[in-house]
């Protein structure tokens, strides 16, 4: 630990606010997915996996792993009942021969794409809980300083991967999810930020 510049009891203090805050934060977020993708038969593993297959485009099994927050073994079991329903499959590169890759099936794209445009079908407390707070300012919490705290924990390379899959499902899906966008629309709306941030 670096130099201490602060108390023993502020240190502990802060430790179980984050602990308490994020175990209560953690269960409204499970209800809320696990009620979501119960209809598609998919635990929120096998649908964490299934999300990060999907973004990352052929993904190594330890990158899910990492972005997941699992352990190997977990990404690793979980990939494999994924794959034996027809919606992962596993591949070695030509150029890498260590790693096993996985990349997501139509099947597997299919469903995704079908659990987005039900996404609303079910309650989502974190939402409810956040609107007013939208209401107020005109967009949702970001958590800039948890996004800090997790990137001094996990790393930049974790806060990329983050940032990747959210960037993805704004620029492939319209606003109602459901709807995937063609490449040409894609290759548009990429041009029309670049000219923006000019």
């Amino acid at each position: 630990m670096t130099e201490q510049k602060f108390s023993y009891k502020e240190a502990m203090i802060y430790s179980q606010r984050v602990a308490q805050m994020s175990k209560a934060l953690w269960k409204a977020v499970e209800k809320d997915w696990q009620q979501w993708i119960k209809p598609f038969d998919l635990n929120i593993n096998e649908h964490h996996i299934l999300w990060i297959s999907y973004h990352l485009q052929g993904a190594t099994i330890s990158d899910i792993a990492k972005f997941g927050v699992m352990h190997v073994s977990t990404a690793f079991n979980f990939s494999k009942k994924l794959e034996e329903r027809g919606y992962l499959k596993f591949f070695k590169k030509d150029d890498d021969r260590r790693n096993t890759y996985v990349s997501v099936t139509e099947e597997g794209e299919e469903l995704l794409l079908g659990m987005n445009e039900h996404y609303h079908d079910s309650k989502h407390e974190i939402l409810e809980g956040s609107l007013p707070i939208k209401s107020i300012y005109g967009k949702f919490p970001e958590f800039l300083e948890v996004m800090s705290v997790i990137r001094n924990i996990y790393g930049e390379d974790f806060m990329e991967i983050f940032e990747l899959g959210f960037n993805r499902i704004d620029h492939t899906f319209d606003d109602d999810l459901g709807h995937k966008r063609e490449p040409w629309e894609i290759a548009e709306i990429a041009e029309l930020q670049t000219v923006e941030e000019k």
